[in-house]
């Protein structure tokens, strides 16, 4: 009887054991969130986690081209008479941060955590822009690309 407890007792602490492995390996396997960046155009704003995002390290070019075409993105409407206010985690201000318009620099690296552009800008082909919808991503990094964070503005009508 006593050699019949002890393998119950031994079962029920490998099956513990297990799910106290099987419980770490899921909480491991989350990403913890990251910085947020924001659009605000009049009363409305637009907050997302990064489309690419490698922790504080490099990302890599062949990835950066990856990002830059993912269509799962949040949209905005933006009236052109008004203002773009972009922000951005002060953890991403401490690295340097550029707004990119359909790929392409729009503004200098900035380690502010606000920027304002005017939203004619984004629907004027001087800039780049074609049709009724802009790719604006904010990159974070000013040598080294370390985040990407995209947003679709769309021109209200």
């Amino acid at each position: 009887m006593t050699s019949m407890h002890s393998a119950v007792r031994r079962r029920r602490a490998v099956a513990a054991a297990g799910a106290v492995s099987a419980g770490l390996l899921v909480l491991s396997a989350c990403s913890k969130p990251t910085p947020l960046s924001t659009v605000t155009v009049g009363r409305d704003s637009v907050s997302s986690e990064a489309t690419c995002y490698n922790d504080g390290n490099a990302i890599k070019t062949a990835d950066l081209a990856k990002c830059l075409k993912d269509t799962d993105i949040k949209s905005i409407k933006v009236d052109p008479d008004e203002t773009v206010r972009f922000g951005v985690d002060p953890k991403i201000a401490d690295q340097g941060w550029t707004i990119l318009m359909n790929g392409q620099p729009l503004t200098d690296s900035s380690k502010k955590t606000y920027r304002t552009i005017p939203g004619s800008v984004f629907f004027n082909a001087q800039y780049g822009a074609s049709g009724n919808s802009t790719l604006v991503s904010v990159k974070e990094g000013e040598k080294d690309v370390k985040g990407l964070w995209s947003f679709k503005l769309q021109k209200e009508s």
